[in-house]
């Protein structure tokens, strides 16, 4: 933890997108879908990174709560109420993380892109850039407002959206391998790989809808694991992690 430490530190982005899992926030052990530890955890690293000045816009998914998707095929949910079920767990989870980031002192501001004032703001994206520019960080929650648009789709959205310069992907793998790693031992992991490459391969990177918008805008894609400590802040940093892809 030297490093994250260091107040020399200096980020090598100015705005960033960062894509949580809701799977990120769960307690594998006990079944808790947010865990406060855990929660707490993630909070530290991400007022980390804001501390040396980075523009932080979150998108945290609701799988830990409700998955639309698994519950029209196991259910018998209807898809589209499935996956507005799924987009009221991304708010759960993103009052969560504003609580706890309050707390610790950070400004935060919710933006959901299902109105719901009571709660949060509506999205806008003058406002959102005008909080980013003011140093606070902003949770966009409630996916696109759309159903059949999965949480990596509103990161790829959002990001360019409000001209990040780059949407981390932070998962429970260290990065981007040629096969499944778990199936795999003799898998390797790439350290850059080209959007052109990465689809003719057919590396499930992101969905097909999140990918191509990315490709499309030119939006590079930072895929970590979140299993190690500091990770955030290497990631801003240039520090070596994970797989990049553009």
């Amino acid at each position: 933890m030297e490093d994250i430490e260091n107040p020399n530190l200096k980020s090598k982005f100015k705005r960033i997108v960062l894509k949580l899992s809701g799977e990120a926030l769960r307690n594998t052990k006990d079944g808790d879908p947010i865990d406060a530890v855990i929660l707490e955890s993630i909070c530290k690293e991400i007022k980390e990174v804001a501390a040396i000045g980075v523009e932080i816009g979150l998108v945290v998914g609701g799988g830990n709560i409700f998955r639309g998707l698994n519950a029209a095929e196991m259910r018998g949910i209807d898809r589209t109420t499935g996956d507005y079920m799924g987009m009221l767990s991304t708010v759960v989870n993103g009052l969560a993380i504003m609580d706890c980031l309050e707390k610790m002192g950070v400004t935060v501001r919710l933006q959901s892109a299902i109105p719901m004032d009571k709660l949060a703001e509506p999205f806008i994206l003058r406002r959102a850039t005008r909080h980013l520019e003011r140093g606070r960080v902003v949770v966009f929650a409630g996916g696109t407002g759309n159903p059949y648009f999965s949480t990596d789709t509103t990161a790829a959205l959002r990001a360019s959206e409000i001209g990040a310069d780059i949407l981390f992907k932070a998962t429970k793998v260290d990065g981007i391998y040629d096969k499944d790693p778990v199936k795999h031992a003799d898998a390797v992991k790439y350290d850059k790989i080209p959007f052109m490459t990465a689809l003719k391969d057919g590396l499930k990177i992101m969905d097909s809808t999140a990918f191509s918008l990315c490709m499309e805008n030119k939006m590079p894609i930072l895929v970590f694991s979140m299993q190690e400590p500091g990770s955030i802040l290497k990631a801003v940093t240039g520090q070596e992690i994970g797989t990049l892809v553009k």
